[in-house]
């Protein structure tokens, strides 16, 4: 009988520039909430590997979430708690599209949204109700593997409770931001009607963009103090749907909420003047936008639907209302170079764009480019723990390996050079001079770390230009 639960999401081990700002993700406490309510002894614990390895938990089921770069320590911490006999079932993006894989190492795994299975998946274990009833469920019966159909998403969001964070247990409590402010984050909506080729959002939430009412999010923020809290909102694209950002923006000026928050959007914002307006107004101080690239030949084969000229138009906007923009870059396409890479990091520094991550293009799990470059037989290896964006994963067509890689760490070095820090401080961008030093020393700590790595990519048979197309 099954009545305490532990939700456990394993931290990622490798370093970025926002290693510093560590958040949880929200599907184990939402999960833990809801198992609270109903009765149940639930927490959420968002650890290290090795800090999980060290606790002792009382529960009689616990539930690990994953995505790909974790999903290795996810795979151990699984493995240790079955060997004490507990029942152990994992969800997240990486096992929702590869539950085979995940089985070897639990009893169960739940594909997709899972705050409506969970609980099914708990009382058909307490019941002893066919296992066949509970919606996205994976497992193995009779040594066969078994896989339900997937759940429909919910379209009702306000449903869903709000993840009472008081259930999470961790060893560096929330992230705090450099003005010592706990980051809350809070996300109104799932899906995205874009369907960008290395993105897996869609796979997992849909393309159907899906988002909670103004009244319900409202009274979630109330929940929180401006004075100690900065909330970030998690939404993969918190303005695919315009007239309802407005709406949310509107009410949180009308009742004053005085939160300092963050987002992540398209640069497509920058069409609507109004909604930018409305944004400054109502406290955004960051924008996490993915530019990806401004090459358009590689916007078109990432069917990004979007333009150089939006981008430039976007920054520019975005700039003139002192909103902080942190730009995130893939390198890696097809129709990418050194040269076009080169490019890329000099338009970031000349459009003042304040901080920026770049990223190698990254074949998970779920997305179109996975499925391509396994079809195409270019995946390097299945080393999930280096699925991070930082690490090259495929065979690109245009750099030998460690062209991708030295592309990638050269543009961090350039971008966070000391010199192109202190610019900013002269600009009098405070934050953008904060987050540029803090990227100068991670990128020098992550090439510390990865030398042997380095080394032997630099000196890899996979090196030689058999893979270049010129």
């Amino acid at each position: 009988m099954i009545k305490s639960i532990a939700m456990l999401e394993p931290k990622s081990e490798n370093i970025h520039i926002f290693s510093k700002f560590e958040l949880p993700r929200l599907g184990g406490i939402i999960l833990a909430t809801i198992m609270k309510n109903k009765g149940y002894k639930a927490k959420a614990y968002y650890m290290r590997e090795q800090e999980f390895l060290n606790l002792e938990f009382d529960a009689d089921l616990i539930g690990i979430s994953t995505i790909t770069p974790t999903a290795k320590s996810a795979y151990k911490l699984a493995d240790h708690f079955r060997k004490q006999g507990k029942k152990v079932v994992m969800g997240g993006s990486h096992v929702t599209f590869l539950p085979e894989e995940a089985l070897k190492h639990a009893d169960f795994c739940l594909l997709g949204e899972a705050e409506e299975s969970f609980p099914k998946l708990i009382e058909a274990i307490n019941n002893n109700i066919s296992l066949a009833d509970v919606p996205g469920l994976a497992y193995m019966e009779n040594g066969v593997f078994k896989c339900n159909e997937r759940p429909k998403v919910i379209n009702d969001l306000d449903t869903i409770p709000h993840p009472d964070f008081s259930l999470l247990k961790t060893s560096n409590l929330i992230r705090r931001m450099p003005f010592l402010k706990r980051i809350i984050p809070i996300q109104t909506s799932r899906g995205c009607p874009f369907d960008c080729s290395f993105c897996s959002v869609t796979c997992m939430f849909g393309k159907k963009y899906r988002f909670r009412s103004t009244e319900n999010i409202i009274n979630e923020l109330k929940k929180y103090n401006p004075k100690k809290h900065f909330i970030f909102f998690y939404d993969d694209n918190f303005t695919a749907n315009r007239t309802r950002a407005k709406k949310l923006l509107n009410e949180m000026i009308k009742q004053d909420l005085k939160f300092n928050w963050s987002t992540q959007v398209r640069s497509d914002i920058a069409k609507d003047q109004e909604l930018l307006d409305l944004m400054k107004k109502a406290r955004c101080k960051i924008l996490y936008i993915g530019f990806e690239s401004v090459d358009p030949e590689a916007l078109k084969e990432m069917k990004k639907s979007q333009s150089v000229a939006e981008i430039k138009w976007s920054v520019n906007e975005i700039r003139k209302r002192k909103i902080h923009i942190h730009g995130m870059f893939v390198f890696g396409f097809d129709v990418d170079t050194a040269k076009k890479a080169k490019t890329t990091v000099d338009f970031a520094i000349k459009a003042k764009i304040d901080s920026t991550q770049f990223m190698i293009l990254t074949p998970l799990p779920g997305s179109d480019f996975y499925k391509k470059m396994k079809l195409e037989k270019r995946i390097l290896d299945y080393k999930w723990e280096t699925y991070d964006a930082h690490h090259v994963k495929f065979k690109p067509k245009r750099f030998t390996l460690w062209e991708l890689q030295k592309a990638q760490i050269d543009a961090h070095k350039k971008f966070y050079s000391i010199y192109n820090v202190i610019r900013r401080l002269w600009d009098g961008r405070i934050r953008a001079f904060y987050t540029g030093l803090i990227g100068n020393r991670m990128i020098k700590k992550w090439i510390k770390l990865e030398r042997k790595y380095l080394a032997k990519l630099k000196h890899s048979i996979l090196n030689k230009k058999l893979f270049i197309n010129n």
